[in-house]
């Protein structure tokens, strides 16, 4: 019968273990090594340990999301300053010890997550079902996922207190819910128990990272660029300097230190938008939007006037006269045709150029995109 370690004892001797800090890695990997000879296991705690019982109710599904998670919050009891301690330094113990685990089967970590399966808590204890890799694997992986899963938990009410902070926005709650929810786990994996800071404070960063990266990709309907989001971010805050709603473009550029044409295309980019089929007022009985929109061309319901002058075609007509390795730079650059923007690195890792090459080659780029004959073939779309 495989031996189980418990928490508590682990705790004492990994307390013992971080009055050294710096030796603290290398001597819990001979903790690790101790505890494989012996064939023993770690303690995997039940989630019902950390969280109160919840009066049920008939009503719940009627309850707006943002009640729901925040009563499921308040049923999790939150971690104090030494328990968070403790539980980082087993995560950490527990990863040294999946590590060593994967070395010497030769598995690949990234083949984890496909070949895992779960865990549940019955009268026996922890259970684990559905992993396809060696017991010691699978064992050392669920050991490690539980730790992380309580840090997360425990420290859900981050998410709840921070994404108020985006109520404003037209972002969903539920999104935003589950981009902070992963990004806890984001924050467990980094977090380093040796600087004396608190997860919260650390783990911050990461959910205000979050909720920025999906305002800014899925927060439209219209997908706008993401240097555009910012650079309307500049001009609303030097708009808010100026004192002046409705300042002009050249005075929003002077006091944004930017170019006008940039300031220019991020205020006409980003628009907000209405469904069509979107109602005037409340109950829906106001008609819908398209109704009042509705027209019909002469030549029919169908019109080919739209495609004499499209913005992709301008652009093509753009770019077409550049170099292949400036026209490539600018559309990597600026996510022409691609996925994404990408980093000056990763331009310079594809050309097999230096960083300050690539800047040269999109600095001449944009410089020929300027000139007045080449500016007429965009400008009507910038207006």
């Amino acid at each position: 019968m495989t031996k189980i370690l418990m928490h508590r004892e682990l705790d004492e001797r990994l307390d013992e273990l971080a009055r050294d800090p710096e030796s603290f890695a290398a001597r819990a990997a001979e903790l690790a090594a101790e505890l494989d000879r012996s064939g023993t296991a770690l303690e995997v705690t039940d989630p019902s340990s950390w969280r109160q019982p919840t009066k049920s109710s008939a009503s719940a599904q009627r309850i707006p999301l943002r009640q729901q998670f925040r009563a499921e919050v308040d049923s999790i009891v939150p971690l104090d300053r030494e328990a968070e301690q403790r539980l980082a330094r087993r995560i950490e113990f527990s990863r040294i010890r999946l590590e060593k685990a994967l070395a010497e089967t030769g598995i690949a970590p990234e083949r984890l997550p496909k070949r895992v399966g779960a865990v549940s808590f019955g009268m026996q204890g922890a259970v684990t079902s559905g992993c396809s890799l060696p017991a010691r694997v699978c064992r050392r992986w669920f050991e490690l996922h539980s730790m992380r899963s309580e840090m997360v938990e425990r420290n859900l009410w981050l998410v709840g207190v921070n994404v108020e902070r985006y109520s404003h926005t037209s972002a969903s709650q539920a999104d935003l819910i589950q981009e902070g929810s992963a990004a806890l786990f984001r924050a467990v994996d980094g977090f380093d128990w040796r600087r004396g800071l608190l997860f919260r404070t650390y783990a911050v960063h990461w959910l205000n990272q979050a909720f920025r990266s999906y305002l800014y990709n899925f927060s439209n309907t219209v997908r706008v660029p993401v240097y555009l989001q910012k650079a309307l971010k500049h001009v609303n805050d030097a708009k808010a300097a100026l004192g002046d709603s409705n300042a002009g473009t050249a005075e929003i550029a002077d006091q944004a230190e930017m170019n006008e044409h940039l300031v220019e295309a991020a205020m006409g980019a980003v628009r907000s938008t209405r469904s069509l089929d979107s109602s005037f007022d409340e109950d829906g009985e106001g008609g819908r939007l398209k109704d009042f929109l509705q027209t019909e061309d002469e030549n029919g319901p169908y019109s080919t006037a739209l495609e004499e002058h499209s913005l992709e075609g301008s652009i093509e007509g753009a770019l077409s006269q550049l170099s292949e390795r400036e026209r490539l730079v600018i559309e990597r650059r600026f996510g022409i045709h691609q996925e994404r923007e990408h980093t000056l690195a990763e331009v310079a890792s594809e050309l097999g150029v230096s960083l300050e090459r690539v800047r040269q080659i999109q600095v001449r780029a944009l410089g020929k995109l300027r000139t007045p004959g080449l500016r007429k073939v965009v400008d009507p779309f910038l207006n």
